[in-house]
């Protein structure tokens, strides 16, 4: 292991006194860190590989360092990865009871836009004659405003300004589409890290939750948007 890492890069792989950040440019072995962590962790340090999780932002991603890994240590082909959004998903049917969701219908982002169109019909916006934004557009200011935890009124102000004298109406659609997916048990992938967020902040499930993992490590963490940074802390809290 040695011969393949220099002084840092095998400083980060054997780090076990806490919380560590890994800062690197492109193409710097970052990567190369989370394999040999993981190689690390299950060889020198026992630790059982289902009790290791890798969170990253591509399911392909996820699959490559754990199949990297496991040509050294065929053990670390048991380590938990996938995606912030394939976690979530696998907790919330664990335990989405306690949220009231003990079954959901999942929508992809072509069956989010027909239901918030759903909405917007409902509520008659299609019928005024001022124009209103397309699904799309809307579906995108929702998002914006969950990622970057701001309001609906910041979002147009920062990237809609056209539709600035449609705050009131889309903040009214936000919260009847919010309430028509409850109704209706469906869950989207933004739903996801907002279901796990509020899981992980109930303190029976969330150390319910944690008790499953030793170590977490998260790919491209400076890609990760405030709801997923949440995640990350209350996960390794």
């Amino acid at each position: 292991m040695k011969k393949d890492l220099n002084p840092e890069q095998l400083q980060a792989v054997q780090w076990v006194q806490g919380p560590l950040l890994v800062l690197a440019g492109a193409g710097s072995g970052k990567t190369r860190v989370i394999e040999y962590r993981s190689i690390f962790l299950v060889e020198e340090m026992n630790v059982p590989p289902s009790r290791i999780l890798l969170l990253t932002f591509t399911r392909k991603a996820a699959y490559e360092m754990i199949q990297r890994a496991a040509r050294h240590s065929p053990d670390c082909q048991r380590i938990q990865g996938g995606t912030f959004h394939s976690f979530a998903y696998n907790m919330l049917r664990q335990y989405g009871s306690h949220l009231g969701l003990p079954r959901f219908t999942l929508l992809d982002r072509s069956d989010s836009e027909d239901v918030l169109e759903l909405s917007i019909q409902e509520l008659g916006f299609r019928k005024k004659k001022e124009r209103f934004p397309k699904k799309e557009t809307v579906l995108q200011i929702f998002q914006l405003a969950l990622s970057r935890r701001k309001s609906i009124e910041d979002v147009l102000k920062e990237s809609y300004p056209q539709f600035l004298n449609l705050e009131e109406e889309l903040e009214k659609l936000r919260q009847h589409f919010t309430q028509y997916k409850l109704e209706k048990s469906y869950v989207d992938y933004d739903d996801l890290l907002v279901y796990l967020h509020l899981l992980l902040e109930d303190e029976s499930l969330g150390n319910k939750i944690r008790s499953h993992y030793s170590y977490i490590m998260v790919d491209e963490y400076q890609d990760t948007n405030y709801l997923q940074g949440r995640i990350t802390y209350l996960l390794g809290k």
